[in-house]
């Protein structure tokens, strides 16, 4: 009798359990498009940043990478007319290049025959004009850093206030009231994260490869000034 008592509780106990997670089961559930959108509206302007902050770093980079190619053919042909003294098809070859490094060459060989320091002085103005092309828009993406995740902060902040006027009004403070709310609110704070995370990163990377294209120009201007220095340059330019 005692065997069969027991074993109509465990049936009875196990069919419970079943029925219980049979209900829980289906109302856990959710898709993530689904878990994103309980951020709230300030999900809205993090989306914007985040598309903005997407277009700005494939736009940017593609520039840049473009713009600061440094092409050794082009400084060996330069050399080479220059040693030879003309002035004109090492112009042009500068010009055809289309780069950044092919401007600020152009612009030093305009100026020769001036003195040393005018030429350098006329090629790292060109060369900061360059470089001022390549920064555009990267100062967006140091402003969206800050911005993304203050504002989702004050969308979690936003939530929590919520959260409270409705137990002050409802009076229900209910562990799954509170903690429900509150982690909705707390994904705002998550995209804003994110969304700072990756505009940082980009802004410190593409300005890693503007200092690097900056390096290269100092060390290709150089190289242009030791060149027209040379007496056998000097002798054939006369």
């Amino acid at each position: 009798m005692f065997s069969l008592i027991q074993l109509q509780t465990d049936t009875l106990a196990t069919a419970a359990s079943n029925l219980v997670i049979e209900k829980i089961a289906p109302n856990t559930e959710i898709s993530v498009l689904g878990f994103i959108l309980k951020g709230g509206f300030f999900l809205i302007p993090i989306a914007i940043l985040l598309f903005y902050t997407f277009y700005v770093i494939i736009e940017r980079y593609l520039y840049i990478s473009k713009a600061s190619k440094i092409d050794n053919n082009l400084m060996r042909d330069v050399r080479e007319n220059l040693n030879f003294g003309k002035l004109d098809l090492a112009q042009t070859i500068a010009e055809r290049s289309n780069s950044a490094s092919g401007n600020i060459l152009k612009e030093g060989i305009l100026v020769i025959g001036r003195p040393i320091a005018e030429i350098e002085s006329n090629m790292e103005r060109a060369a900061n004009i360059e470089i001022g092309e390549m920064e555009k828009r990267l100062g967006h993406l140091g402003l969206i850093a800050g911005i993304a995740p203050t504002l989702g902060f004050i969308g979690t902040i936003s939530g929590v206030i919520k959260i409270f006027y409705s137990i002050s009004v409802t009076e229900n403070i209910s562990i799954g009231n509170i903690s429900g709310g509150l982690y909705e609110k707390m994904i705002s704070s998550g995209a804003g994260l994110l969304v700072g995370i990756i505009a940082y990163s980009a802004y410190h990377l593409l300005n890693g490869k503007i200092d690097i294209f900056a390096l290269n120009i100092q060390k290709q201007v150089l190289e242009f000034v030791n060149i027209i220095q040379r007496p056998s340059h000097v002798n054939k330019t006369k």
